[in-house]
């Protein structure tokens, strides 16, 4: 009976598949680490290669050309460095130059042993991990496409500064009591700036000034007359002007980014070959910060789709999204992958057999975020994404939502440009559709679980 009950035990013990880890070996012997600073950058090559293993440079770009040598000297082929600023920026392209592999690393993902910290026991560190390969290299886009993506984040900072002295604007018509912004819906429109621009010029007549009414503004010239009866005092008009003139500094600054990005553009789908003609792009409003080039045309050359294709996304989205992630997704070996680097999918950490937190890995990078402002503004759509919203926002709230519709999104991106295939919106009504029917058959299996039979309701006699 005691042997039966020995041999019965192990049946309660449970054979789990164990994960592959990496031994350590010494994969990159060749490696080194960097510690960048301001004024010093710290280098550390393997002990064997040179009397002092551990030197420091400056910063200059003499020097960093003199630190690539050094490296070259010692034998080293690879190095490890983190992505601290922008320091980092001069520092790669010199290695990069001089043909060594440079590991750009994510500062979260190295956690030092505890005890004291300096600049040369951080290059160490580096030159240790690196070593037995134990970091991983950071996303970066090829140089044409970077060019790209910085006049890109360039012009969104220009836009930045503009709405600034927007706002400059608003405050100096509100200090005067002339209420511009309640009669135009955006005082940087056609009716909004004639006004401004002759008040700027001394003119004070309600009723000549009202007359710059578009037609298409909804309020007649006598509201508009009666907003523009305001006390026009020198300094507030001083304000006035100096917000308009750097409101148009900026925008001739923009124009002139929009004509070098177009540029960059034109040679970057050169060495593409011919396509046909992109796609009409989907009837939207236009935005007032749009360039005056066609984008569209240019974005689909690129990417070989029309990203614009898909509900939520414009092409000033669709422009951060290539700025940003290229238009080549073999980085990323599936969808899952893609979502997880825009930090989009949920960050499961299990203790115990339970989960503890479900919530995203933090950080929001600007493809992240452009996906994000696209997955709010279809809140009203009527297409299958804005069913999607709508149903995670009723079940969870708007931040789940903005969250799901947003990797949904991510998803999409990331299969249209692997397998350039256009997107095709199903519609509302089939979306719900397919919901209903998914809790049909979950309805089923749960009743057969529970030993009945679902049935539906027959329809009674009329």
């Amino acid at each position: 009976m005691k042997k039966e009950q020995k041999e019965a035990k192990p049946e309660r013990w449970k054979a789990i598949q164990a994960n592959k880890l990496d031994t350590l070996e010494q994969l990159r012997p060749n490696a080194a680490g960097l510690d960048l600073g301001v004024e010093e950058v710290y280098a550390a090559v393997p002990e064997d290669r040179d009397e002092r293993p551990v030197r420091s440079f400056p910063t200059f770009t003499g020097d960093l050309q003199a630190l690539a040598q050094w490296l070259k000297e010692c034998g080293v082929t690879t190095v490890a460095m983190e992505a601290t600023g922008v320091y980092w920026i001069p520092v790669y392209d010199v290695l990069e130059a001089e043909g060594l592999e440079v590991y750009l690393v994510n500062a979260r993902h190295l956690q030092n042993v505890s005890g004291r910290k300096s600049d040369i026991l951080d290059c160490q560190w580096l030159q240790q991990l690196h070593t037995f390969g134990l970091l991983r290299n950071s996303f970066r886009l090829r140089e044409e496409v970077r060019a790209v993506r910085s006049l890109v984040r360039h012009r969104e900072n220009l836009i930045r500064y503009r709405s600034a002295h927007i706002q400059h604007m608003q405050k100096a018509l509100r200090q005067m009591n002339v209420l511009l912004d309640q009669v135009v819906s955006d005082i940087t429109g056609v009716t909004g700036m004639s006004i401004i621009r002759d008040i700027v010029q001394g003119k004070r007549d309600a009723e000549q000034l009202a007359k710059h009414r578009d037609p298409r503004c909804q309020k007649s010239e006598e509201e508009i007359a009666h907003s523009l009866q305001g006390n026009y005092r020198p300094e507030f008009l001083f304000e006035l002007r100096q917000a308009l003139e750097l409101y148009d500094l900026y925008s001739d600054k923009m124009r002139d980014c929009d004509r070098e990005i177009e540029q960059l553009y034109t040679l970057l789908n050169q060495a593409l070959p011919e396509e046909e003609e992109p796609p009409s792009p989907p009837k939207r409003r236009r935005r007032g910060n749009a360039p005056a080039f066609d984008l569209h045309t240019q974005l689909y050359r690129l990417a070989g789709v029309d990203l614009t294709r898909i509900d939520g996304i414009d092409v000033l989205t669709a422009q951060t999204l290539l700025a940003e992630i290229g238009a080549d997704v073999s980085a990323w070996p599936t969808e899952k992958h893609f979502a997880s680097w825009l930090h989009l999918a949920p960050n499961h950490r299990i203790s115990g057999g339970k989960i503890l937190t479900r919530s995203t890995s933090s950080g929001v990078a600007r493809a992240s975020l452009a996906l994000r402002q696209a997955a709010q503004s279809l809140s009203h759509s009527q297409s299958a994404l804005g069913a999607f919203y709508r149903r995670i926002r009723a079940k969870h709230g708007p931040a789940h939502a903005n969250v799901a519709t947003a990797h949904k999104l991510a998803r999409i991106v990331y299969r249209m440009l692997k397998y350039k295939e256009e997107y095709v919106d199903p519609g509302p009504e089939q979306y719900e559709q397919r919901q209903k029917e998914r809790a049909i058959r979950a309805l089923e299996k749960k009743a057969t679980q529970l030993g009945f039979t679902l049935q539906p309701n027959q329809p009674l006699p009329t």
